[in-house]
C-alpha cells in the first residue's frame, strides 16, 4: 500500500549482495537513513543475501555463441571460457550432477542436457538450445539435488554485515526446507539482533514444504525469475496467487518479484503485459511489488517507480482488493488478540470506520490487523523505533513513535489527536481503536473502541 506516500512511493529499499562492495552498500544505507530524518519517513532496509547462486566463469572477449547439437564441458577448474569448455562456480557439480540432467544457463535462455561426469572436476553436456552466452551468468538445475548449504561462506560475511548496520529485513535465497529459516534466525538471535527474514521461494524442494515455511518465516517473496527456470514457467502464475493466498492466511507479508517493468530498464514506458502484471499482483492481494535491474542499472529509475505507484494507486480502487478477513483460530495463546483483530476489521467494513488506530511493541498487532486488508487505513504507534521500518514492507500500515503510556481514554485521544494533526482523519470521521488493557502492562491486544474524532 503507497496511498501515504506524498513522493513517488518507495517504501523498502533492497540491498542486493551479488553486487556491490561494503563501502557501496555503507553509501547507499547512510542515503536512505539521512532521507528518512530530512522527509520524516520510515523507509526499511532490506538485505538480499546472494545464496548458492550458481554462475559460469568468465567468458574469452565476454562472448562465445554456443551452437546446438554441439558438445560443451563444464569443468570446476577456473579457466576463461569458451566454445569448447566453460567454468561453473560450483565444486560439488561433478559430484552431484547425473547424466540426462538439464543445465540451464543465463535465465534458461540456454539449455544443456549432461552426458556424463567424471565425478571430479568435469561434466560433459550436448548443447540442446544455444546462442550467445557472455561472462557470469547464472546457472539453473531443475533436476539437480544440489548439497550446497542455504548460506554461503560469503553469505555468512555478507550476514554480518547487515545485521551490524541493523538492517529490518533479511532475504534468504533458494529456501528449500523450513531448516534454512530456523538456521538464520537463531544466527540473528544469538547476535541480538531485530532482523526478520523473508524466505525467498525459487526452488520445487519449497514449494512442497511451502506451509511450514510460511509458518516459520517472517515474511515471503515469490522470486520468479529462478522460479519460472526451476519449475515449468506456466505454473508460476498459480504458484504466485496459492503463494499470496495462504501468506494473507497466516498474517505473513508477501513480495512478489522479478521481471515486473523489466522493459523500462532502457524504455520510457512500460510493456500493457508489464502494466497488467503489476495490477494482477496487487489484486491478488501481494503487500509489495518490487523492481530489481530497472532501478538498480535502468536508465530511467525514478520513472519506473511513479509508474508502478500509478498502477498501484488505480487499483487500489477496486474493491474486491479489501475485506479478506479471516477467522482467528481457538485455543491458541493469541486467540483474544486475533479476535480483537479480526473482529476491529468486519466492524470497519460494516461501519465504514475511516481507520483503524492501534499500539504495539512486537508488531504483532500490524501484521495481523494488516492480514485482513481493511479498506480503512492503519495506523500503528509503538515506542519500539526499529519497528517503523519494519513496518514500511507491511500492507495498509503507517507507523507513529509514541512512548507516553496514560490512562487508556487519555492515550486514545492522544493517538486519534495525533492523526488528526498529521492530515490523516478530519472531525466527525468514525475510528476504531484497540489496546491492550491495562496499557502500562503493554500486554497482548484485548480492547476495542468504536468513536468519532472530536
Amino acid at each position: 500500500m503507497f496511498r501515504f506516500w506524498k513522493n513517488e512511493g518507495l517504501d523498502i529499499c533492497r540491498i542486493n549482495f551479488s553486487h556491490g562492495d561494503y563501502d557501496a552498500v555503507l553509501s547507499t544505507v547512510k542515503n536512505i537513513r539521512d532521507l528518512n530524518k530530512k522527509l520524516n519517513r520510515h523507509v526499511g532496509i532490506l538485505a538480499d543475501l546472494q545464496g548458492p547462486k550458481l554462475r559460469i566463469g568468465v567468458i574469452k572477449n565476454n562472448l562465445v555463441q554456443l551452437e546446438n547439437g554441439k558438445e560443451i564441458s563444464i569443468t570446476t577448474k577456473e579457466k576463461e571460457g569458451d566454445a569448447e569448455e566453460i567454468y561453473i562456480t560450483y565444486p560439488q557439480f561433478p559430484q552431484d550432477v547425473k547424466a540426462g540432467e538439464l543445465v540451464l544457463i543465463d535465465d534458461g535462455k540456454i539449455h544443456l542436457k549432461v552426458i556424463d561426469t567424471n565425478g571430479k572436476d568435469s561434466v560433459r553436456c550436448r548443447i540442446i538450445s544455444g546462442g550467445p552466452l557472455s561472462s557470469k551468468k547464472g546457472v539453473n538445475l531443475p533436476n539437480t539435488k544440489i548439497s550446497l548449504p542455504c548460506l554461503t561462506l560469503k553469505d555468512l560475511r555478507d550476514l554480518d554485515f547487515a545485521l551490524e548496520q541493523d538492517f529490518d529485513w533479511i532475504g534468504l535465497s533458494f529456501v528449500r526446507s523450513v531448516t534454512d529459516i530456523v538456521e538464520l534466525k537463531e544466527i540473528i538471535k544469538n547476535k541480538g539482533k531485530r532482523a526478520r527474514v523473508i524466505a525467498k521461494i525459487e526452488k520445487p524442494e519449497a514449494i512442497k514444504e511451502i506451509d511450514n515455511i510460511i509458518d516459520v518465516t517472517d515474511g515471503i517473496m515469490v522470486a520468479r525469475g529462478d522460479l519460472g527456470v526451476e519449475l515449468p514457467m506456466e505454473r508460476v502464475p498459480l504458484i504466485q496467487k496459492m503463494l499470496v493466498q495462504k501468506c494473507i492466511e497466516m498474517s505473513k507479508p508477501v513480495i512478489i518479484a522479478t521481471q515486473m517493468m523489466e522493459s523500462m530498464i532502457t524504455s520510457y514506458t512500460p510493456t500493457r503485459a508489464e502494466v497488467n502484471d503489476v495490477a494482477n499482483a496487487v489484486m491478488d492481494g501481494a503487500d509489495a511489488v518490487m523492481l530489481s535491474a530497472e532501478t538498480s542499472v535502468g536508465k530511467y529509475p525514478v520513472k519506473v517507480i511513479e509508474i508502478m505507484r500509478r498502477i498501484i494507486t488505480e487499483v487500489e480502487e477496486l474493491d474486491t482488493i479489501y475485506h479478506k478477513e479471516h477467522t482467528p483460530q481457538i485455543k491458541t495463546i493469541t486467540y483474544i488478540t486475533d479476535s480483537i483483530c479480526y473482529n476491529a476489521c468486519s466492524l470497519a467494513h460494516h461501519a465504514g470506520a475511516k481507520a483503524l488506530i492501534s499500539m504495539t511493541n512486537s508488531g504483532y498487532t500490524a501484521f495481523k490487523l494488516s492480514s485482513h486488508r481493511p479498506k480503512a487505513p492503519i495506523f500503528i504507534f509503538t515506542d519500539n523505533r526499529s519497528l517503523l521500518t519494519t513496518l514500511s514492507l507491511v500492507w495498509g500500515v503507517r507507523g507513529f513513535f509514541y512512548d507516553k503510556y496514560e490512562s487508556t481514554d487519555q492515550t486514545i485521544n492522544d493517538l486519534k489527536e495525533m492523526v488528526k494533526k498529521e492530515g490523516h482523519l478530519k472531525s466527525d470521521d468514525l475510528v476504531i481503536n484497540i489496546a491492550s488493557m491495562p496499557m502500562k502492562e503493554k500486554g497482548r491486544t484485548n480492547m476495542m473502541k468504536l468513536s468519532y474524532i472530536q
